[in-house]
């Protein structure tokens, strides 16, 4: 619920003001709106983004009001959570660079076509987390309030952290839908921040969490299935 007591309704504005900010971003470094990846890339976004809220407003408004939140949150995870946006906001006018006004890249059709099919993968990822883990807050803290309690189901059977992978998954397929091979190299950058906040977590979570180091001892992989 939201602070009046009613429940979360979806963002049109957020969705609007994110849809234009990063097209700003991207559109002004390409320096032309002829960009068919970065139009693709918007479209997933926004799309994805607006259909996650209507469900989570329609089955979990609790969780929604939630992720609409910073309240709680540890400082190192502060810290981090800085961070990424501001690498975005870099990364993507350098591939705006990249890949079409200084056409530097050159990325076969078929791997761009790839790089959007993650995009989508990674959204679905976060669907059938939400519909599991009803504590999938944006940032790291124990929810006591709302009973807290270690989820072990649905892909969290898989891997410990179904969030960051599909984080993972954007990070791949971006940079290939957007045709920039300089993009795809600050992928590890990014995947090291995701696995650092990974490991800080799961250090909480074994110290305050019932049940969760019983759950680490059950599921070995944190982001990737049978690699790490």
């Amino acid at each position: 619920m939201n602070e009046n007591g009613s429940p979360p309704r979806i963002n049109l504005r957020r969705a609007a003001f994110t849809c234009v900010g990063l097209g700003t971003f991207l559109f002004l470094a390409a320096g032309t709106l002829r960009w068919a990846g970065a139009w693709v890339f918007l479209l997933e976004i926004t799309i994805g983004g607006l259909i996650t809220e209507a469900w989570l407003a329609r089955h979990d408004p609790g969780l929604l009001a939630e992720r609409r939140t910073a309240r709680g949150q540890a400082g190192w995870d502060r810290v981090i959570t800085t961070i990424m946006p501001l690498l975005w906001l870099t990364w993507l006018p350098l591939m705006a660079l990249d890949a079409v006004r200084y056409q530097i890249s050159v990325v076969l059709f078929w791997l761009q076509c790839a790089g959007a099919v993650m995009i989508a993968a990674a959204f679905y990822i976060v669907y059938r987390t939400y519909r599991e883990n009803s504590y999938a807050a944006p940032v790291v803290k124990i929810q006591r309030e709302r009973g807290h309690a270690a989820v072990t189901t649905g892909p969290y059977a898989y891997v410990r952290h179904p969030i960051y992978a599909s984080g993972l998954l954007t990070y791949v397929g971006t940079p290939l839908l957007l045709g920039s091979w300089y993009g795809l190299a600050i992928v590890p950058v990014m995947a090291a921040l995701l696995g650092l906040r990974s490991l800080m977590e799961e250090r909480m979570l074994t110290a305050e969490l019932d049940g969760y180091a019983e759950y680490l001892a059950r599921v070995r992989y944190r982001l990737v299935p049978m690699v790490w």
